[in-house]
């Protein structure tokens, strides 16, 4: 019912729904990873790009929601950094600017990325004029269902978690019951708790290129970097890490350069600073320059340095009493 696609390992394909309940474009997922997705809808002169929609083995969700009456409609999708080897991706031979983090803009078409941005490669979705559209991602060698699907993703997250041994169904059930334990999860717990339960986990352990931040507190928190660019230094942030989850705040390899971390947990002090001094704003912010923070009108705040041992992957991990621990 339409053409396959694939780049990485990952094919997509196309199925139409004939008797929609709610126009949408949805993406189903029939791959062992969890997915993250991002849709891009052109309205010349205009391009809406809306992610990421997560997307669970065995799930589906929807991309875009609404009559697909645009001129043009794009989707690209990407592996959670929770997995261990080489990241997987679907994407196309167009451009459009995206953020690290859950977004939402509309840019016109063509325009260059704002600064917390960069440019990603999307593949064009022939909607053939329907109100409601859903895609496939596959995986090579393929899986015969989505049943399939959840099974092997529920295999690759364990491994990916520590597991040493699901190799077949018996020590696969044996290693979820022992995490549903761990986490204190109930035996009946929804799929769907379990998945988030088990991706958590495996990037606390997982260590991928860039600055990674984990936040094993009891709430969540802001926080913000510092770094060094070529011979200026920037600040960035507010990055909101919700507890007990992480969260990728530099995406490119950092090549053992220096970070500096400042997290805040609403009024009162910092749940971690420092002597190194940087410019912050109460709202989000990309500042060249840490210094006369006063006269340009931000504010001056304290940085913790972390040590980043030289790595080009670095994972920080701070609680309640604050930075307690790194990979």
């Amino acid at each position: 019912m339409g053409r396959a696609f694939s780049l990485a390992g990952l094919t997509l394909t196309f199925a139409l729904t004939a008797a929609p309940t709610h126009a949408a474009l949805s993406a189903c997922n029939r791959t062992s990873y969890v997915l993250y997705a991002a849709a891009a809808v052109v309205n010349v002169p205009n391009v809406s790009v809306q992610g990421w929609t997560r997307i669970a083995p065995g799930a589906c969700a929807v991309v875009f929601g609404g009559d697909l009456t645009a001129d043009a409609y794009y989707l690209t999708a990407r592996s959670s950094r929770a997995h261990s080897g080489s990241p997987r991706a679907w994407s196309g031979p167009t451009n459009f600017c995206v953020k690290d983090k859950t977004f939402s803009w509309t840019l016109p078409f063509g325009a260059r990325c704002p600064a917390d941005g960069f440019e990603l490669g999307f593949a064009q979705i022939d909607t053939h004029h329907m109100r409601v559209m859903t895609t496939t991602l596959r995986e090579t060698p393929d899986l015969p269902s989505m049943p399939a699907a959840e099974h092997a993703g529920l295999r690759r997250l364990l491994g990916d978690s520590g597991a040493r041994d699901v190799s077949d169904d018996k020590k696969l059930d044996a290693a979820l019951q022992a995490f549903r334990q761990r986490l204190h999860l109930a035996a009946n717990a929804p799929k769907t708790a379990l998945f988030d339960a088990l991706e958590t986990e495996a990037l606390k352990s997982a260590v991928p290129a860039g600055y990674t931040l984990c936040n094993d507190s009891k709430a969540d928190f802001g926080a913000a970097i510092g770094q060094k660019a070529g011979a200026a230094f920037v600040s960035r942030g507010w990055w909101t890490v919700a507890a007990g989850s992480c969260s990728h705040l530099i995406t490119d390899p950092i090549g053992g350069q220096k970070i500096w971390l400042r997290v805040e947990r609403g009024k009162g002090p910092p749940l971690l600073g420092g002597p190194n001094g940087f410019c912050v704003t109460s709202i989000e912010f990309d500042i060249q320059g840490r210094e006369n923070c006063a006269k340009r009108g931000l504010t001056p705040a304290g940085f913790a340095e972390t040590n980043l041992k030289g790595a080009s992957g670095f994972i920080a991990h701070v609680a309640d009493t604050g930075l307690v621990g790194a990979r």
